[in-house]
């Protein structure tokens, strides 16, 4: 298996590199199940923002999940937000939006409990996720910011991948080329 090798938050992990279809392949970045750099990661991500710059912290289900309970453990939150990904039966009064992300290539719906929304309502949102690439996941977690009456104060990611590196409306740990099919750095 071909890999990419990359330092992140101070640690080294050497990355599978899958394919995505013919002419694109990501280098994959899980921190499931490595409780080292999920520490070493949600500390670096509370680090890029001040802690009184925002009133909770959103991210969508599910790689993000052991990042955001540690970014909350780490900086004494009571409570983060989680928009999961389709409806669940807890899920009353749900708010949601449509998004397609580059892994899961197929739409998804991203959804918002209604009590989670209503947190929300004249607050400051700071949206994180591990991996920010063409952005359509992040913008509809800004879109269910809006929806619930928040206003995002800022956008974290571990890794920026591609162009996403470019924005200068996110900050991440670190940049994360995309690769061609044979597994060689694009561009």
């Amino acid at each position: 298996m071909l890999t990419y090798p990359m330092d992140v938050a101070g640690l080294h992990r050497d990355l599978p590199i899958c394919k995505v279809h013919d002419g694109l392949s990501i280098a994959a970045f899980v921190v499931f199940g490595d409780a080292e750099l999920t520490v070493a990661c949600a500390k670096g991500l509370l680090e890029l923002v001040s802690p009184d710059s925002y009133d909770y912290i959103l991210t969508a289900e599910a790689k993000s999940i052991p990042l955001i309970h540690e970014m909350a453990r780490q900086s004494g939150a009571k409570q983060y937000l989680l928009a999961r990904k389709g409806s669940k039966v807890y899920l009353t009064d749900a708010i949601k939006v449509e998004v397609r992300s580059i892994t899961t290539q197929r739409d998804q719906t991203l959804m918002l409990s209604g009590a989670d929304a209503a947190l929300m309502k004249g607050k400051r949102i700071l949206i994180m996720d591990d991996v920010i690439s063409t952005g359509e996941s992040l913008i509809a977690l800004e879109q269910l910011v809006e929806l619930a009456g928040g206003t995002v104060s800022d956008r974290i990611a571990v890794l920026a991948e591609g162009d996403a590196a470019n924005r200068s409306d996110i900050k991440f740990l670190q940049k994360l080329p995309l690769f061609n099919a044979d597994g060689s750095v694009m561009g």
